[in-house]
């Protein structure tokens, strides 16, 4: 007779515990099966799980290896060019760069250069050695009494709440030590935010964290307060970002301590909602009237915005929108649907969003062909990680970069993909005080100044190969593009690139006509 698996087990724990007893010098490892045994016979009797229910005790394997599968699959299974959003080989650079250490690499490229994967940047036989060592660019136009030098690097938007405290100060303290600047995020301005005074870019979501009425809507005068301070350099509406773009979020009321009610100025203990639109304009025009107002506001500082592009058409009518107003953004910020550093649901994630190479050269193009670019700085976010990615999204169109995940990286992250759960192993994203002891302020921001430093220097090498003197001279036809294994081109070849004022003297000729046809000024809808 064949004994059915939800009895074997079971059988040989009931044994093993009554050798355990019956046998003096085993009667020692009681303490070890007795317990083993309550649970053998509770997973025999359950009705709930029925693995458990007919593979007692031994089923409990699959829950054990499928919580060790990310760390089995990073350290033991995948290759260096392997893993997911980034790879072994992408993580051990921003670590290096964060140690100090040796970034190089022996023995040539791992890619296959006649595949798709393979894109590279044109190099010159002369190389301009020559090149300045240290780039910022001026962000705020004629109507900012205080604009920004800002560095080419920055951190971009991640929230305190989301991100530890101890992860939040070692982040601005890097920043203040390199001089480059930190975004806060949507959160608002917490307390870590200001420990060490680094550069502050305010992030204002559709929740008006830190500076709403208590219906959630926006209060001008709180506003006003916060923005007066010095450490705040600029302010960003954020329209949407690249993880869940369009998608509110709730920070639910048992996660909302004092501190955090404190700083987004919501109640402790009652979930905190971020709505998916804005309350405080619904037209292009009124973004741009509201966008004046802020910078009216912060006493003159740049004000601008940052999205994930959705609609080529919203686009357009923001640029209808500043040709009928006069009204300008001081900068906006393309988010790429490949960003995100929390956590988003899986279909927005995966199936929705632009990705910032195509956000990047439309935002480009539009202000390009309305000659409105000498107006509005871009700045590029989405997975940039490195000097090259910096270097790819100058010759898409952009004046500087944001990074995310790469200064999680810096901070210690190890993509153990537990951002959402308050389980991050290395104190990164959790609000679990004994995590959050193991990151260390002081040596984590020494190594956020140092990711910084070193990526702008992995910059300026490529600048000086391709014998240029500053990062704004690349183009799209020094970006090469495999398009099959036989051939390849410049990205101009490729993609379409408008040229000055191509938008107002011939819109049907370009590939935006239709877009263009659709968008209206005084409304975010398409008007046939």
């Amino acid at each position: 007779m064949t004994l059915a698996p939800r009895y074997a087990v079971p059988l040989v724990v009931v044994s093993l515990t009554a050798a355990c007893w019956f046998l003096p010098w085993w009667r020692g490892a009681l303490w070890l099966m007795v317990p083993v045994l309550l649970l053998t016979l509770w997973d025999f009797v359950q009705g709930r799980h029925a693995l458990r229910r007919n593979y007692p005790l031994i089923a409990r394997m699959r829950w054990l290896f499928e919580d060790l599968r990310p760390y089995l699959r990073a350290y033991i299974v995948e290759g260096d060019r392997e893993g997911r959003p980034f790879t072994v080989e992408e993580r051990s650079l921003v670590y290096a760069r964060s140690k100090g250490e040796n970034d190089s690499h022996p023995m040539g490229t791992e890619l296959d250069v006649y595949s798709d994967e393979y894109e590279w940047l044109g190099h010159s036989i002369a190389p301009n050695e020559n090149a300045a060592r240290d780039w910022r660019v001026k962000i705020g136009g004629e109507h900012c009494s205080k604009p920004y030098e800002s560095a080419l690097l920055n951190i971009s938007a991640m929230s305190f709440g989301s991100l530890s405290a101890n992860a939040i100060e070692a982040l601005n303290k890097g920043a203040a030590l390199g001089g480059f600047a930190h975004d806060t995020g949507e959160g608002s301005i917490s307390p870590y935010h200001r420990t060490y005074g680094g550069d502050l870019i305010w992030e204002l979501g559709s929740g008006y964290f830190g500076c709403r009425h208590p219906d959630g809507t926006f209060d001008p005068d709180l506003f006003a307060r916060q923005a007066e301070s010095d450490q705040v350099k600029m302010v960003e509406i954020k329209l949407s970002q690249g993880a869940k773009p369009g998608h509110g979020g709730v920070l639910p009321g048992p996660k909302v301590t004092q501190e955090i009610a404190e700083t987004r100025k919501v109640e402790a203990g009652k979930d905190c909602l971020s709505p998916a639109a804005h309350s405080a304009f619904s037209t292009p025009i009124e973004l741009l009237e509201w966008i004046v107002q802020l910078r009216t506001l912060s006493g003159g500082k740049p004000a601008g915005m940052k999205l994930c592009v959705g609609q080529p058409h919203e686009i357009m009518a923001l640029v209808k929108a500043m040709i009928e107003t006069g009204i300008t953004p001081d900068f906006i910020v393309v988010d790429g649907a490949e960003g995100g550093t929390g956590a988003a649901p899986q279909e927005l994630t995966d199936n929705v969003g632009m990705p910032l190479r195509e956000g990047l050269m439309l935002v480009r193009n539009a202000l390009v062909g309305a000659n409105l670019k000498d107006r509005v700085r871009i700045g590029a976010s989405g997975k940039i990680h490195s000097g090259a990615g910096m270097a790819r999204a100058f010759a898409l169109g952009a004046d500087w970069c944001n990074a995310a995940r790469g200064f999680m990286f810096a901070l210690g992250c190890v993509q153990s993909m537990k951002c959402h759960t308050g389980a991050c192993p290395t104190g990164v994203a959790t609000q679990s005080l004994w995590r959050q002891r193991g990151l260390v302020v002081e040596d984590k921001a020494q190594r956020v100044a140092r990711f910084q430093k070193e990526t702008l220097k992995a910059l300026r090498e490529i600048v000086v190969s391709m014998g240029y003197d500053s990062p704004w001279d690349l183009n799209q036809h020094d970006m090469y593009q495999r398009i099959d294994s036989a051939k390849a081109g410049p990205l101009d070849e490729v993609y379409p690139f408008l040229k000055p004022g191509e938008l107002l003297a011939d819109p049907d000729s370009t590939p935006y006509a239709r877009a263009w046809k659709v968008a209206r000024a005084d409304t975010f809808r398409r008007v046939f």
